[in-house]
């Protein structure tokens, strides 16, 4: 197991051997006009300028990469790569690949990764430039090249926190690009006929062929519905889905595509692409990564939430806050903290479902809403353009970077797609106002005449009429009942008020839900027990202590 204090093995490879083995890269940019001996020189800086604790890391995941180390690279990656990040490299870039070259003997399929690994370190922590942004862009070419247009498998083994990762990333990396792109006001002459010149890079098709690619490769979809209809799904992974490598980056794919789709605008397509994996299903493969489990419900939920489906989204959003909430002391502090901003963007959306189609969520959630969100929620529900301003504010906090799929028009205003997007939703949610205005005086009673409440709303009878029967439509939307197919569903009442109207009576029902008291009873005993566990342990410390006191008195 790799060590964090590296004392066993230490990094002693010949300096000048390994800098005259690189000197004649083509990476080290003007070397046509410097001498070999002053490219040795630049070379050798280069190497000792890199930390002996890094050289020894990366001498580490070299040899676990070669060796196909799984559970040393976990521990490689997940661990000793952010320390070293935070020690060394937090305001400052990784070590130039052509000085790491140099220590693994130009392992190109290392240095692939490494690149990945030191582009991915400069978008979290520096401002990439636009070469950046291009290089990044070349080296995820040649990785998926090397994955996907072999003869046959790849030896290549990594941790599924890596893969997911590596998706993740590309998808990231190609919004932020589009994203830059789209920002003509801040961008030079000189960029925008770069941009203009290559805009086939980060291009949309790009992105989707990849990952569709890696999704066709692996034989994934196949494989999967062979797993819902009770076969082996061996026998149709065929040779490379067979290998864990390429089951994992098509699985993570199709969670990729979700998230693209979303990004696009196109909700339907995204829900359609999820149809062969399992939500619920505590065994599914997104559960294998919490990054992955917690995208995937967070843009489902989203889908829903445009598309009006708010029971739905309440659902989906309920479900991964409540695991969340409950498992993140198991998980690495990256994984958390990732998982803790996604979750304080799904709260935001979770108050506008609940807002807009109220309904009975966990105790836990409806507390945290109540204790964050309590002074938006009341305003959605007054209504008027308020609401909408607020639902305007949490829906641009919690929503996904939308994008463009095409290049922009260079010589013309650039229409920003989350203007777009919003306007979209408004136009949904303010038909949808009306419900939370009606249920709150409804719910006062069980028999009311239509003047009594118009007086209330301050609007003439006829109007409220039509405002009710917008009400009853709005209440009713389609629900997914299970399976496969996420589009599905039955039409059901998603509030727990009716009423019906008679000449000028309204005569209200409300189906009350059984609370659950098993929960509340469960967690309130478990934290009883952990109450007195704690106790115990101060009496036998107090008692354990009292000798030494008696002792030194003495």
């Amino acid at each position: 197991m790799y060590q964090e204090t590296y004392d066993d093995e230490e990094f002693v490879g010949n300096i000048d051997v390994v800098a005259d083995s690189y000197a004649n890269a083509d990476e080290i940019e003007d070397a046509g006009d410097i001498d070999d001996e002053e490219l040795l020189m630049q070379a050798q800086a280069g190497v000792q300028s890199i930390p002996e604790q890094v050289r020894t890391f990366l001498g580490y995941l070299h040899r676990n990469l070669q060796s196909g180390k799984v559970n040393d690279l976990t521990y490689n990656y997940e661990m000793q790569f952010p320390r070293l990040s935070e020690k060394y490299y937090a305001k400052a870039s990784w070590p130039e690949p052509q000085y790491v070259a140099a220590l693994v003997n130009d392992d190109g399929l290392f240095l692939i990764l490494y690149r990945e690994l030191y582009y991915r370190h400069i978008y979290s922590r520096l401002h990439p430039s636009l070469e950046i942004r291009f290089r990044s862009f070349e080296n995820y070419c040649d990785l998926f090249n090397h994955i996907l247009n072999s003869d046959g498998p790849t030896d290549l083994e990594l941790p599924n926190q890596w893969l997911w990762d590596i998706v993740d990333e590309f998808i990231y990396q190609f919004q932020s690009f589009c994203t830059h792109r789209s920002r003509l006001n801040k961008r030079s002459e000189e960029e925008i006929a770069l941009l203009k010149e290559n805009s086939q890079v980060w291009s949309t098709y790009s992105v989707l062929n990849v990952l569709y690619s890696l999704i066709q490769k692996s034989n994934i979809t196949e494989q999967l519905r062979a797993q819902q209809q009770g076969g082996d799904a061996a026998q149709v992974a065929g040779e490379f889905g067979g290998r864990l490598l390429y089951k994992m980056l098509g699985y993570f794919s199709i969670v990729g595509l979700v998230r693209v789709h979303c990004m696009l605008g196109d909700y339907t397509l995204a829900l359609q692409t999820l149809e062969n994996v399992e939500l619920g299903n505590s065994r599914a493969l997104y559960t294998r990564v919490m990054a992955c489990h917690v995208s995937v419900y967070y843009y489902v939920g989203f889908a829903y939430l445009m598309m009006g489906r708010y029971a739905d989204a309440t659902q989906a959003f309920v479900h991964i806050l409540t695991f969340v909430s409950r498992t993140k002391q198991y998980h690495q502090r990256q994984q958390v903290d990732a998982a803790s901003k996604k979750a304080e963007q799904m709260y935001a959306l979770l108050a506008i479902a609940v807002s807009l189609s109220p309904v009975r969520v966990d105790e836990n959630i409806h507390a945290y809403l109540r204790e964050k969100y309590a002074d938006q929620q009341h305003r959605i529900q007054r209504g008027g353009e308020d609401a909408l301003d607020v639902i305007s504010e949490l829906y641009l906090f919690a929503c996904p970077k939308f994008i463009t799929p095409n290049p922009p028009n260079y010589e013309a205003e650039v229409v920003e797609p989350q203007a777009y997007q919003l306007r979209t939703f408004l136009r949904e949610a303010r038909l949808q106002l009306v419900v939370p205005t009606l249920r709150s005086f409804l719910k006062l009673y069980t028999t009311m005449g239509v003047d009594r409440l118009s007086g209330f709303l301050e609007m003439e009878p006829a109007e409220l009429k039509n405002q009710l029967m917008v009400y009853k439509q709005r209440c009713r939307q389609v629900k997914w009942d299970g399976g496969s197919d996420l589009l599905s569903g039955e039409l059901v009442p998603s509030t727990d008020l009716d009423f019906a109207l008679e000449m000028d009576m309204i005569f209200i029902a409300e189906s009350r839900v059984g609370r659950r008291y098993a929960d509340w009873f469960i967690r309130n005993a478990n934290k009883v027990q952990d109450l007195v566990v704690v106790l115990e342990n101060r009496q036998k410390d107090t008692i354990a202590g009292k000798p030494k006191v008696d002792a030194v008195a003495a």
